[in-house]
């Protein structure tokens, strides 16, 4: 990080076998011009800082050769010449996150045998669009209590069992406790519930509240314009308001209900309303699946999906249009989820935002803290 410099590795000849052989350094990597603390910058940069290739190698230039952004900082400095330029470019780092991809992917297997679960899970998918149009979909396994991301997968689509059991399969291979599994939060994908019904009976499949509230919206619009549907202006706009905000009040009644049957009442009344037959129809069969997070056996089961996990993901992926390929776009998964596991959180919460555990990472959660060892170590950048 000092910039350019000579280094002489001295060699030596072992007396035994009359060889030589060099010495190593733990800053030193063999056959590469930049030391391991510029790769293990870079990496981190992409990774924590949410910059794409290109900034990423545009900010480690500037400070490794004092030139371009840094003469923005320091413009009384003069601009280095000739050999003390830094070259380094995109691609080159592109091609150190492919080799912590790599490692990650062969280090999945085992990755967090002996860490403890909750027997919660939450499973979601995010889809991304490849070059040349292809579309993939990254599928997520988190401990619900911890946080804890269990190794990801990348699939053709989430219809069917098929690519969720790779999911399961890729979790239990790094070390997941299929018989202690209790609960798994999803938005309802069709294959997830597929799969749990024939490998995983039982466990419970708690449907994603968020989700829920989405697919009703068009119906609680449709019934407020279909309210005012006689008036016009100020008097039109009032009706719709107070109908939604009314048909809203029994929906949030069924989903925070505080046992099942409770639900069930709240949902008579939403029934029994004016223009509440049309929702009441919606939400009959997901009313036990949007309860199951109050059932004793399920503590700690979120009733979301965990959707916040790809806020970090997206920012740096752009939903994954430069990985190039679903392999890339695996391994880039792969990385992503050993740094969250070994990132803490923040310690102060924000105005909208809160953190359960402030100051301690998914595996600090779980009781199994890294201590000194960052993400970097653990991808042996």
């Amino acid at each position: 990080m000092g910039g350019r410099q000579a280094v002489q590795v001295a060699r030596h000849r072992c007396e035994r076998c009359r060889r030589t052989y060099s010495e190593q350094s733990a800053w030193l990597v063999r056959g590469s011009w930049y030391a391991r603390e510029v790769q293990r910058s870079a990496i981190d940069h992409w990774q924590h800082g949410g910059m794409s290739l290109r900034r990423t190698a545009e900010l480690l230039r500037s400070w490794l050769g004092r030139q371009e952004r840094w003469l923005l900082w320091r413009p009384l400095d003069p601009a280095p010449g000739g050999a003390a330029r830094c070259a380094l470019s995109a691609s080159t780092v592109h091609r150190w996150l492919d080799r912590a991809g790599r490692t990650a992917r062969e280090q999945a297997v085992g990755q967090l045998a002996g860490v403890p679960t909750s027997g919660q899970l939450g499973a979601d998918g995010l889809w991304a669009r490849l070059r040349g149009g292809t579309k993939r979909v990254v599928l997520l396994l988190t401990d619900s209590v911890s946080g804890v991301v269990w190794p990801p997968v990348v699939v053709d689509g989430e219809v069917g069992a098929r690519p969720w059991q790779r999911l399961f399969v890729r979790a239990r291979a790094a070390g997941l406790d299929r018989d202690a599994l209790w609960g798994v939060t999803s938005d309802g994908a069709s294959g997830l519930s597929a799969y749990l019904r024939r490998h995983l009976s039982w466990v419970n499949h708690q449907r994603c509240v968020w989700h829920l509230w989405r697919g009703l919206g068009g119906e609680l619009a449709a019934q407020a314009a279909a309210a005012a549907s006689t008036l016009t202006g100020r008097a039109a706009a009032r009706l719709r308001q107070q109908t939604r905000v009314e048909l809203a009040a029994l929906v949030r009644a069924v989903f925070d209900a505080a046992s099942e049957a409770a639900a069930w009442e709240a949902h008579a009344r939403l029934a029994a309303h004016p223009r509440g037959s049309g929702l009441a129809t919606a939400l009959r069969d997901h009313v036990a699946a949007a309860l199951v997070h109050r059932r004793k056996y399920q503590a700690g089961l979120r009733r979301v999906g965990p959707e916040w996990c790809w806020r970090d993901f997206r920012l740096r992926l752009g939903h994954g249009r430069n990985a190039g390929s679903a392999g890339r776009l695996e391994r880039t998964a792969l990385v992503w989820a050993i740094y969250r596991n070994f990132t803490p959180a923040q310690e102060r919460s924000e105005r909208k935002r809160k953190y359960r555990y402030p100051g301690q990472c998914p595996l600090a959660v779980a009781g199994v803290p890294p201590g000194e060892v960052s993400d970097l170590d653990a991808l042996a950048v």
